[in-house]
């Protein structure tokens, strides 16, 4: 009797620290990251930093790569609403656009913000906002 005394016990328990803990999502989906850009010299080295971020997350983001001139990163581009010359495109969970700590938006579209970039097409996000936005959706998944 004392036996089933303890297992209810340590039942009850369990169940208490799993309410305290809050609900454990089982399968949740896994963020899903898409580049759409353009295979040249300039893009790809301004790439070179995002792809390394994502390359220290293995399995757990799934990424996806489009050129952005080929006919299905083109139809990726406007499908996001975009037009004309877009050199970089980054999605994350569909979505170029993400809100900083402070309240401020970026958009994940063009160079990384920075002022040596060609034909001035700088963006307003640094690759730390894209880490960020990475990270976000990663603690959204659990």
């Amino acid at each position: 009797m004392d036996m089933r005394k303890s297992l209810v016990a340590a039942v009850t328990e369990a169940a208490a620290i799993t309410i305290l803990a809050g609900p454990i999502a089982v399968g949740a989906a896994q963020p899903a990251v898409e580049v759409v850009a353009l295979s040249h010299s300039p893009v790809q080295n301004a790439l070179k930093p995002v792809r390394d971020y994502l390359g220290t997350l293995g399995t757990r983001v799934k990424v996806t790569e489009l050129n952005a001139e080929s006919p299905a990163g083109e139809k990726r581009i406007s499908a996001a609403g975009l037009k004309g010359h877009v050199p970089i495109l980054l999605l994350i969970n569909g979505s170029d656009r993400f809100k900083r700590a402070d309240g401020t938006a970026v958009e994940f579209k063009d160079f990384p913000a920075k002022a040596d970039n060609p034909l001035g097409l700088n963006g307003s996000w640094t690759v730390a906002d894209f880490e960020a936005a990475v990270n976000a959706a990663l603690g959204a998944s659990k």
